[in-house]
């Protein structure tokens, strides 16, 4: 399943080119074109989905077993030890290529980015609204 307008498919197809680090029958690793680091990656599904839940098991398996098997090599390759692994997941957490995509930022204390809480307002929520969202989110589970 292509789509024939998205970037990343584009990519899987061999329409673009890409800086290939790694892939298997599911999933394709690549150096991102525009880099937040140097090493910066993305791993990709090759069918294409707009958002991780709509992904099957067979192409979440693969992509996160490229993961698994990629960071390490992008950690060494860079010369760092640590690295922000990042999903976006719909267009309003800013996901700009509406393609499942898996970043993998290499890190280097001092490079301006910090933790994820630091990207955020915190909502004050009280006992009562945890509770509450614990119950809506398990009852969705099934």
């Amino acid at each position: 399943m292509q789509d024939p307008d998205c970037v990343f498919c584009k990519i899987v197809a061999g329409k673009i080119r890409a800086r290939v680090v790694k892939q298997n029958e599911r999933a394709m690793a690549f150096l991102d074109a525009f880099p937040l680091a140097a090493g910066h990656t993305l791993i990709i599904p090759k069918s294409h989905y707009a958002k991780i839940q709509e992904m099957d098991s067979l192409d979440a398996q693969a992509v996160f077993d490229l993961l698994h098997k990629v960071t390490d090599a992008v950690e060494l390759a860079s010369k760092t030890n640590a690295s922000t692994i990042a999903i976006h997941n719909g267009r309003e957490a800013g996901q700009e290529v509406p393609h499942v995509h898996i970043h993998i930022v290499p890190r280097r204390r001092g490079d301006g980015a910090g933790p994820i809480h630091s990207m955020f307002r915190r909502p004050r929520l009280t006992a009562e609204e945890m509770d509450a969202m614990l119950d809506t989110i398990t009852s969705r589970l099934g």
